[in-house]
C-alpha cells in the first residue's frame, strides 16, 4: 500500500510578525495553496491509496470558509484516495470547527478525541484528534493493536518525548511506549522540523511543516511518501517548498554612512526562492532608522531587518564637552589609562 504523509500546513495563518512588508502574508498563503495542490497532483499521478494529515491543517482562529471549500474540492479530485485527518492544537475538533460543521468529501475521515480503529482490507488505521487547543493525555497507553497479523498505522498530532511543561500540554507521548505498541508506521504532526531516517528502522516520523512558515524553520519542507509491503516499509522525503527563509549577518563596523549601508544591502546576492532577514551587527558610526532603510532597499525578498549594532563612541571627542557626558567620558579615559599603566608595571615585574 502506498501513502502520503503531511502535517502542519496551517492554512490561513496570518503571518503577522513574519515580515515588515505588508504583502508577505498574502504571498505565503498563496504558496500554501500552491504546494498543497502539488500534493494532490502527486497523489493523482501516482495512484496513492492513502493520505494521512497529522494535524494543524488550518488555523481555527483565522480560517475562512472559502479556504475550507478550496481544500475540500481538492479532496474530491482524489476520490479514490482515503484521507485520514488527525486534528491538532491549531485546528482542534471543537463545536464550531469546520471539522464538525462542514460536509466533507466522502473519502475524508476525521478522528476525534476517542482513539479510533479503522479496519481496512490491507491495513488497520488508528487515529486520535485534539478536541481542545491543549491535550495532556490522549490515552495512548491503553491502546492495544487488535490484529498484529495486519499492517497497523497510527495517525496522531503531538510531541514525542516532551520534556518541559509546555511540550507536555501538546499530547506528549514517550517514544518507547509507541515503539512497544508495535505500529508499522506512526504518522506524527506538530513539530515543524523533518524527523525522518534519523535512526535505523525509524517508524515514528514527522514530515515537518509542508512549507517553511518562518525564520525558525530553516531547511527543506515537503511530504513523506511511503509504501508498506508484507516484509518492510519504504519511505522517502519529497521536498515541495517554494521559498526558503535565510538570515544574513551584515557587520557595519567598517561602514561609515547610511548610504553605504544601503549599497551593501542592495548588492547582496539573493535568489528568487529566498526570503531574507538582515541582521545588522558590529559598532555603528551613524544612527540606523530601519523605516528609512526599507524605503531604499530595492530587493523585496528582504522582508525583515534587525538592528543588533552598538554605537561607536569617540570618547576623546566627547571628553572635550562641558557636559555630564563629557565628565563621564573623562572618567572612562582616566580609568583606561590607569589600567594600561598597571599592565605595564606588572609586565616589567614579571620580566
Amino acid at each position: 500500500m502506498k501513502f502520503v504523509h503531511i502535517a502542519d500546513i496551517h492554512f490561513d495563518s496570518p503571518f503577522i510578525n513574519l515580515s515588515d512588508r505588508e504583502s508577505l502574508g498574502d504571498m505565503k498563503r498563496l504558496e500554501q495553496r500552491k504546494v498543497f495542490k502539488k500534493v494532490i497532483d502527486y497523489i493523482k499521478e501516482n495512484n496513492i491509496k492513502y493520505l494521512f494529515i497529522s494535524g494543524d491543517l488550518y488555523e481555527q482562529k483565522y480560517i475562512r470558509k472559502s479556504t475550507i471549500e478550496y481544500i475540500n474540492n481538492l479532496f474530491k479530485e482524489i476520490a479514490k484516495t482515503k484521507i485520514y485527518i488527525s486534528p491538532g492544537n491549531h485546528d482542534p475538533y471543537i463545536k464550531n470547527s469546520y471539522y464538525n460543521r462542514f460536509t466533507w468529501s466522502e473519502n475524508v475521515h476525521i478522528f476525534n478525541s476517542k482513539i479510533e480503529r479503522i479496519e481496512l482490507e490491507d491495513v488497520d488505521i488508528y487515529g486520535y484528534g485534539f478536541d481542545d487547543f491543549y491535550c495532556t493525555n490522549c490515552g495512548i497507553e491503553n491502546l492495544e493493536i487488535a490484529n498484529k497479523d495486519k499492517k497497523n498505522i497510527l495517525v496522531i498530532h503531538g510531541t514525542i518525548d516532551g520534556a518541559n511543561l509546555e511540550e507536555k500540554q501538546y499530547n506528549s507521548i514517550p517514544r518507547k511506549l509507541l515503539e512497544e505498541k508495535g505500529f508499522d508506521y506512526v504518522a506524527v504532526g506538530h513539530i515543524h522540523k523533518l524527523d525522518y531516517n534519523t535512526y535505523e528502522n525509524q517508524k515514528i516520523v514527522y514530515p515537518g511543516s509542508l512549507i517553511a512558515l518562518g525564520f525558525d524553520e530553516i531547511g527543506e519542507h515537503g511530504m513523506i511518501v511511503g509504501e508498506l509491503n508484507d516484509t518492510d516499509i519504504k519511505t522517502e522525503f519529497v521536498p515541495l517548498g517554494e521559498t526558503d527563509f535565510i538570515e544574513i549577518e551584515l557587520d557595519v563596523t567598517d561602514i561609515i554612512s547610511k548610504d553605504e549601508l544601503i549599497e551593501k544591502i542592495n548588492d547582496l546576492e539573493i535568489t528568487e526562492n529566498q526570503l531574507v532577514k538582515i541582521i545588522l551587527i558590529g559598532k555603528r558610526k551613524f544612527e540606523i532608522d530601519r523605516n528609512e532603510i526599507y524605503k531604499l532597499v530595492t530587493n523585496e525578498r528582504i522582508i525583515k531587518i534587525k538592528d543588533h549594532t552598538r554605537i561607536e563612541y569617540d570618547l576623546e571627542k566627547i571628553a572635550n564637552d562641558n557636559t555630564l557626558k563629557g565628565i563621564f567620558a573623562k572618567e572612562i579615559l582616566k580609568e583606561k589609562e590607569n589600567a594600561r599603566r598597571r599592565r605595564n608595571r606588572n609586565n616589567r615585574k614579571s620580566s
